[in-house]
């Protein structure tokens, strides 16, 4: 059932009547456009966007002992996992690269991708109160998810920084190269990656719930379909194609390669996941402004 058309009416004067078109001072109705992400209309409502995600970080770390200090103390721990487990027990490769930065190195970006992907994919039913009760732009809610996650990502990426100008100065195995300054297209790319699965996961779990499920799953198993812990180089020659059809395999690589030195770096396999980015990103829009106009119903 779609969405009935909504007036909000100014306070009129005594010879006006609520037919005249004077009025009305806006005009909620249905998403027309099925392509079209109405980020005219997010703009207007930034100042509910930047409360979002105020809201977000208080959400998260309220009533903690350590609170922001976990933006620190995540990726670390899981840092020194990855070090052990697949370090030091596996004994995995790194191409010379000292173990701990290679796997800060992919647990930094992976982070970002991964968290804004599960939050996204859930928005609409964790606020299906909210949302029910009072009109703003949907779009609003996925994007302040992103954006949250972008701010924890420069935290986090600041923290990276810290470890990187360390090793920089105490181990010759790391070569800064140019390809680090493609760090904003990077950034890009995974929150327009992580935004367009997100709004595709979001639109078909207000009516299947088991594949929130399904995602948390698939979004573990995908970090090892990611050269987050091993190189792409360490890979055998007929499963590259498989490892890259993972769009976010030429990010971290990328990332990498920039910052490190050591690694795969390839215009074709970045051009690859623009490519497969936009084109998630335009079938989210689709699907999400579909379900917009009845999600509610379902939710």
């Amino acid at each position: 059932m779609e969405t009935t058309e909504v007036l909000i009416k100014t306070a009129p004067t005594q010879s006006a009547t609520p037919a005249q078109e004077g009025d009305w001072t806006e005009v909620i109705q249905p998403q027309t456009q099925l392509l079209d992400l109405g980020l005219a209309n997010v703009w207007r409502y930034r100042d509910l966007v930047v409360l979002f995600v105020r809201r977000d970080f208080v959400s998260n770390y309220k009533q903690t002992i350590l609170g922001p200090l976990w933006l620190f103390i995540q990726p670390l721990l899981t840092t020194i996992t990855f070090y052990i487990v697949f370090g030091r027990v596996a004994n995995l490769s790194t191409n010379g690269i000292p173990q701990f930065i290679f796997y800060l190195a992919g647990n930094t970006v992976w982070g970002y991708f991964s968290q804004s992907l599960t939050a996204v994919a859930t928005v609409f039913t964790t606020n299906a109160a909210m949302l029910s009760k009072v009109y703003f732009p949907r779009l609003a809610l996925p994007l302040s998810i992103v954006i949250s996650n972008l701010v924890r990502f420069s935290i986090q990426f600041g923290l990276f920084l810290l470890v990187w100008v360390f090793y920089l100065f105490t181990s010759s195995a790391i070569h800064p190269s140019w390809v680090a300054l493609l760090t904003p297209l990077l950034v890009m790319l995974m929150g327009m990656l992580s935004l367009g699965l997100g709004m595709i996961f979001t639109a078909l779990t207000t009516k299947y719930r088991d594949l929130a499920m399904l995602l948390t799953f698939g979004v573990q198993l995908a970090l090892y379909a990611t050269p987050v812990i091993y190189p792409l180089s360490t890979v055998p020659a007929k499963y590259h194609w498989l490892i890259l059809a993972n769009p976010m395999s030429a990010i971290v690589e990328t990332f990498r390669v920039g910052f490190l030195g050591p690694g795969t770096f390839n215009w074709l396999y970045l051009g690859y996941s623009t490519l497969a980015t936009l084109v998630v990103l335009l079938a989210g829009t689709v699907i999400f402004n579909k379900v917009e106009k009845s999600f509610t119903d379902t939710v």
